[in-house]
C-alpha cells in the first residue's frame, strides 16, 4: 500500500554508519589541522656568531664597542590532538540511539500501517457481504409476499342464454382473498388499436352499470362487465358507422380496470391494479377477444 516508504529503512541504515565515523573524522581532521599550523625545526631561528657575518668598517675602527644582542626565538612543541571529551561521547551516543530509536519507530509504522490495511480491507469485505446478504433477504421476503398476495386476472366468457352476449371476468388467481374497491370500463371506437389515446381515458363511453365492493377468494370469479350485439348500435352514431364496423373498417374496443386490495396485508399498503382490453369482432358469429396496446393490458 505504501511503496514509497519501503526504501527508508536503506536511507537510515547509511545515515546510522556515518554518524558512527563522525568521531574519528573529526579527530584526524584536528591533528591534521594541528600539525600544519606547527613550525618546523628548520624554521627557528638560531643565533648568529660573530664569526660569521661579514666586518665591517664600523668593527674595524671601534673594536671596543659592544655587540648589538640578538633577539632568541623559541619554538614551541607541536601539540598533541585534543582528547575526546566526555560530554562529546556523551551527545554521540544520544545521536545513536535517537537513529536507532526512529529505525525502529519506521519499521513500527510501517508494520501497523500494513495491518490498518488488512483490516480496512477485511472490513470492507464483511461489509460487502452483510449488504448482499440484506439484499437476498430482502427479495426473498417480497418474493415470498408476492406468492402469498391475491392477484385478479381478466378473461372473457360468453353469455349461455344470450345469444352474441360476452361478459369480462375477474378471476383471483392467488392465495389470499381481495376486495375489489373501484372499476372502471368503456367504450370506444377506433380505425385499430394504435388510434387509441397513448394513456387509457376512463371517461369516455363509461358503463352505467353499478358497482358494489367484492371480495373474491382464491379461485372465485366475478363479471364487471357485460356486452351484446345490442349494445352496438348505442355506441355508433348512424348506419354508415355500423356498416364501416361490420366491414372492419372501425372496431369496437371496450377496455377498464380493476382496483383491488389484499384483505391479510396491512391498510398502510398499496392497492393493486388489473388494466384490461377487448375487441369485440363484429360478424357472422360475434367474438369478444383480448387485445389493445401494452399500456391497456398490465396490472400491479
Amino acid at each position: 500500500m505504501y511503496p514509497h516508504l519501503m526504501s527508508k529503512p536503506l536511507v537510515f541504515l547509511i545515515l546510522l554508519l556515518a554518524v558512527a565515523q563522525k568521531p574519528a573524522l573529526a579527530g584526524a581532521q584536528n591533528l591534521q589541522e594541528a600539525q600544519s599550523t606547527s613550525p618546523t625545526p628548520s624554521e627557528t631561528s638560531r643565533p648568529v656568531s660573530s664569526s660569521t657575518r661579514p666586518a665591517t668598517a664600523a668593527t674595524a675602527v671601534e673594536p671596543s664597542s659592544p655587540a648589538t644582542p640578538q633577539p632568541i626565538i623559541v619554538t614551541a612543541p607541536p601539540q598533541p590532538a585534543p582528547a575526546w571529551a566526555w560530554h562529546d561521547q556523551v551527545l554521540w551516543g544520544a545521536e545513536i540511539g535517537l537513529l536507532v530509536l526512529g529505525y525502529a519507530g519506521v519499521l513500527l509504522a510501517l508494520r501497523s500501517l500494513k495491518y490498518i490495511q488488512r483490516q480496512t480491507d477485511f472490513g470492507v469485505a464483511a461489509a460487502q457481504a452483510a449488504l448482499q446478504c440484506a439484499n437476498a433477504a430482502l427479495e426473498s421476503s417480497q418474493a415470498i409476499v408476492d406468492s402469498g398476495r391475491p392477484w385478479i386476472v381478466i378473461s372473457v366468457e360468453p353469455f349461455l342464454t344470450v345469444e352474441n352476449g360476452f361478459k369480462v371476468m375477474a378471476t383471483n388467481r392467488g392465495r389470499t382473498p381481495a376486495r375489489i374497491t373501484a372499476k372502471a370500463d368503456c367504450a370506444m371506437i377506433a380505425p385499430d388499436e394504435t388510434k387509441l389515446p397513448a394513456t387509457p381515458d376512463y371517461t369516455t363511453g363509461k358503463s352505467s352499470t353499478p358497482f358494489e365492493p367484492i371480495i373474491l377468494l382464491p379461485g372465485e370469479s366475478a363479471g364487471i362487465r357485460p356486452f351484446r350485439r345490442a349494445d352496438v348500435r348505442q355506441l355508433c352514431n348512424s348506419e354508415e358507422q355500423i356498416k364501416r364496423i361490420e366491414r372492419w373498417e372501425e372496431k369496437i374496443y371496450i377496455y377498464g380496470s380493476v382496483t383491488y386490495r389484499d384483505l391479510i396485508s396491512p391498510l398502510d399498503q398499496p392497492n393493486h391494479e388489473t388494466h384490461w382490453c377487448c375487441w369485440y369482432v363484429y360478424g357472422d358469429k360475434d367474438a369478444l377477444v383480448i387485445s389493445g396496446p401494452p399500456e391497456y393490458n398490465k396490472h400491479t
